[in-house]
Formats: C-alpha cells, sequence, structure tokens
C-alpha cells in the first residue's frame, strides 16, 4: 500500500451510501485545502467512454491502454484481460499522481488490507464489517451505535464531524 500519502477507504454493503456521503466530504476536504484522489472499486461492467467518439472506437479496436487528454482533465482506460480476477488496490494506486494529492480515498474494496471507515445505516441494516476487519477505524451512522472502546462512531447526518476526522487522520500519518 501506499506509504508516502494517507490512504482511507469507505466500505459498506451496496446501497448503503458510500458515494452520497463522498460526495459531501469531498468538497469540505476541498475547504481544508486538501487534494483528493479517489479510487472506487466496481463490481460490473463500465465504460467511461462514449460510443462513437474516437477513443472509444480506438479501444473497441484492441488498443489495450486509452489515454484522452485535454487541457482540463485526461483519462486512462485500460482493458483488464484477467476478467475473472477482481482488480488489485495496489495496482490501482500506482495510476494516480500522488505528487498532486494530500490524501487518498478509496470506495470499496472491502477485503483489501488499509485502513477503512465502515458506513452502517440503520434504513439498510447489514452485517457490520468491523469484527472481522481490524482495518476499520471508525464506523459512521445515523444512528448512535455501541462499538468497542477504541472504535469511533461517528455521524453520518454531520459531514463536518466526518470532515474533522479525517482531516485528524492526515495529520497522524505525517
Amino acid at each position: 500500500m501506499n506509504k508516502t500519502i494517507p490512504l482511507l477507504g469507505f466500505v459498506a454493503y451496496s446501497g448503503t451510501g458510500k458515494t452520497t456521503l463522498l460526495e459531501k466530504l469531498i468538497p469540505l476536504l476541498n475547504e481544508n485545502n486538501t487534494r483528493v484522489g479517489l479510487i472506487k472499486h466496481a463490481h460490473h461492467n463500465f465504460d467511461i467512454d462514449i460510443p462513437g467518439k474516437d477513443s472509444y472506437r480506438l479501444r473497441k479496436a484492441g488498443a489495450q491502454q486509452v489515454l484522452i487528454a485535454s487541457n482540463t482533465r485526461q483519462a486512462l482506460i485500460i482493458e483488464n484481460q484477467n476478467i475473472e480476477k477482481e482488480p488489485d488496490l495496489d495496482q490501482c494506486l500506482k495510476s494516480l499522481q500522488t505528487d498532486k494529492l494530500d490524501l487518498i480515498l478509496v470506495e470499496g474494496f472491502k477485503h483489501a488490507a488499509y485502513p477503512k471507515i465502515e458506513i452502517n445505516r440503520s434504513d439498510h441494516p447489514q452485517p457490520f464489517i468491523y469484527p472481522d476487519d481490524s482495518n476499520v477505524i471508525a464506523v459512521i451512522s445515523d444512528i448512535e451505535l455501541a462499538l468497542p472502546e477504541k472504535l469511533p462512531g461517528l455521524n453520518m447526518n454531520n459531514p463536518d464531524e466526518i470532515t474533522a476526522f479525517i482531516l485528524s487522520y492526515i495529520k497522524a500519518f505525517k
């Protein structure tokens, strides 16, 4: 895993609200001058390229890697050859330009060994992840939970509290 920049994941079962929460947290982190990179795990086939566009046509023609670049953004599309194997978080981390980041957030990769915050909502009850994963460093919920003493509970409805926890995590990393 990345040793030079803080890495922090958000893990939960599908439909729990990981993306929605991250949409609230990333602007707050940016307001605190934190340059955020994000890696998201997808459990399904996806396409970020638009059928008919040049990059899509060239990838479909057989290019194994396509880098689309403009003055405002760039995207690298890599065709994974082993469709039975899930992507490896370490490999994904190597694709980021970490010298331009202060924090890498990860959505998913629940089974990888890295620091994680678990999300558990009362209206989407699922088994807790933290009892079987010592990498969970906090739990976010919309209700107060009885957690082990050393495991902080964070209020899902208080993005400022969660942001303060993340900023503290970054500070402790240095």
